[in-house]
């Protein structure tokens, strides 16, 4: 049998040349090349935001923005990683903060400089509507605000390349947390099952599913998906 043929790709890693296969996530690269990966690296599926990720194209001016476990490293790329950023992060009790203007703007006054430059929208990796939903908190528009910014994973990028030097992910938290401490009501089923949960009415079906083989976990569970998609 043939072997597969690997092409090797020259990628620099904060200033030093390495020769990586061709298809990696600049990720896997990192450690193709010998990176131990100790900070900057999280859930490697692009939920978590840990692997924020700034790398410039051969001959090109503009900087690139991604998620390390999800950008594929090109020839000749210039990468730097961004395992934090420094952003300001304001500190409160969300129970004595209430979701109006002069709150939000005592903990974030920044907000007002947003020069509606569209950039934070262009860095974001996971393409969330962030100016928008920056446009929409100084407009006073909380629950659009929550309804734009839910996927974001906090990877700091926004914040990164504002030139205003905003941090939009922690501004978006903060109404997130506002809008769901004090203008969503408390659902009821919710509040029901808790008590069906301290009552113990699941500890027998718990009990089983934990001595359950995990090869019949696996089939149930392709079981239960196989009949979801056929309700589609």
């Amino acid at each position: 049998m043939q072997n597969d043929i690997i092409t090797l790709i020259p990628v620099n890693v904060m200033g030093k040349k390495y020769d990586v296969p061709q298809g990696l996530t600049i990720m896997k690269a990192l450690e193709y090349a010998g990176y131990r990966l100790t900070r900057g690296c999280g859930c490697r599926g692009g939920v978590c935001g840990a692997c924020a990720t700034i790398y410039r194209r051969k001959g090109e001016y503009r900087l690139q923005v991604g998620l390390a476990c999800q950008a594929v490293v090109e020839p000749e790329i210039y990468v730097l990683q961004l395992p934090f950023f420094p952003a300001n992060k304001a500190l409160y009790e969300i129970d004595k903060v209430i979701p109006d203007d002069p709150n939000i703007l005592k903990l974030y006054p920044e907000l007002l400089r947003c020069m509606g430059c569209n950039t934070c929208t262009k860095s974001c990796p996971m393409d969330l509507e962030v100016m928008n939903y920056i446009s929409a908190a100084i407009g006073g528009d909380y629950h659009r605000v929550v309804e734009l910014s839910m996927e974001c994973v906090a990877c700091g990028l926004c914040a990164a390349r504002c030139p205003a030097e905003l941090a939009p992910f922690n501004i978006a938290l903060l109404i997130r947390r506002m809008v769901g401490r004090h203008l969503i009501q408390p659902s009821v089923q919710l509040a029901g099952r808790l008590e069906e949960i301290k009552s113990g009415k699941y500890e027998k079906e718990l009990q089983a599913l934990k001595n359950t083989d995990q090869g019949e976990i696996e089939k149930k569970y392709q079981e239960l998906q196989a009949t979801k998609g056929a309700s589609v």
